[in-house]
């Protein structure tokens, strides 16, 4: 059905990936990438919403969800090599790639990599400013000297506190699940290599984001307790095509923002991100539909 969430898994470049996909509809084609430390459950609130105007295809990103995971996949340049791949390889033609919390620098570096490969992009909530702007638990897993703390913590617990960053949407129990087992005993410290590889990555990136063509709709929550709005605000600075969409929420803004988060992109990928950047615009705090000039 349309608005259910049906997971399976496919095999791309040796490993196997899980995704959920919806049939063809007379529009575009979304690809949705997972954040963290969720899954491809976490469009859960806006499933029905988008496969009404959309063809869907969401999958857990290699090492996250209940994807199997690679070593050297763990960083944001190499998941951008990898979506590149799984775009032709499952013949997407050119989507809107949804790259939300940690898809945000996978999806900027697959656009920088090759851009006839994607439409645009709509990302925001994960780590982007370098020098780094990132805060609390995220900032304490980055710094850290290295995993070994979080082998010793059932990743069912690290994931728990987290969701506790959730403000207003209710998960249903397959979700939260989902989540938990996910990243349960060791595999949230594994997945936690990702963000680790920020510090090079991120510097990496900033000398990629001035020549990235690709439309790019930021969204983020002005509230967010792990990475700072300064992140999405960078992005919007350093990106030539780009608008950004500041969002009263914290951190989950695609879950506990879900309908401004949903407006916003569908407005995007049917036709909006042809006029990005003429002129980029800032969606106002709160509301998806008053617009301001930001720049």
């Amino acid at each position: 059905m349309r608005d259910m969430i049906s997971p399976q898994v496919r095999s791309i470049d040796g490993l196997q990936i899980r995704y959920a996909a919806t049939e063809q509809v007379d529009g575009p084609t979304a690809l949705l990438l997972n954040p963290w430390p969720e899954s491809l459950y976490a469009w859960e609130a806006l499933w029905a919403r988008l496969s009404a105007r959309a063809r869907l295809v969401s999958i857990d990103l290699p090492g996250f969800g209940q994807s199997e995971g690679r070593e050297d996949l763990y960083a944001p340049r190499a998941m951008g090599e990898f979506l590149v791949q799984l775009i032709d390889e499952w013949e997407l033609g050119r989507p809107h790639v949804f790259g939300p919390d940690v898809g945000t620098g996978a999806a900027l570096f697959a656009a920088a990599q090759a851009p006839s490969s994607v439409s645009s992009l709509v990302v925001g909530s994960g780590g982007s400013a370098y020098p780094l702007e990132v805060t609390g638990a995220l900032k304490a897993m980055i710094e850290a000297p290295d995993v070994e703390g979080f082998r010793a913590v059932d990743g069912r617990d690290i994931v728990a506190n987290a969701l506790a960053l959730m403000e207003s949407h209710e998960l249903s129990d397959t979700a939260r699940e989902d989540y938990l087992e996910s990243y349960a005993g060791t595999r949230f410290a594994e997945s936690a290599r990702y963000v680790r590889s920020y510090p090079s990555e991120l510097a990496a990136l900033r000398d990629e984001l001035p020549e990235i063509r690709t439309p790019v709709q930021i969204i983020s929550g002005k509230r967010d307790q792990l990475v700072p709005p300064s992140n999405a605000e960078y992005l919007h600075e350093h990106l030539p095509n780009s608008e950004l969409a500041l969002l009263d929420t914290n951190h989950f803004a695609w879950e506990d923002g879900a309908e401004e988060w949903g407006s916003i992109a569908l407005d995007w990928i049917l036709g909006g991100y042809r006029l990005a950047g003429n002129p980029a615009q800032v969606v106002a705090v709160g509301s998806a539909n008053s617009r301001e000039p930001e720049r």
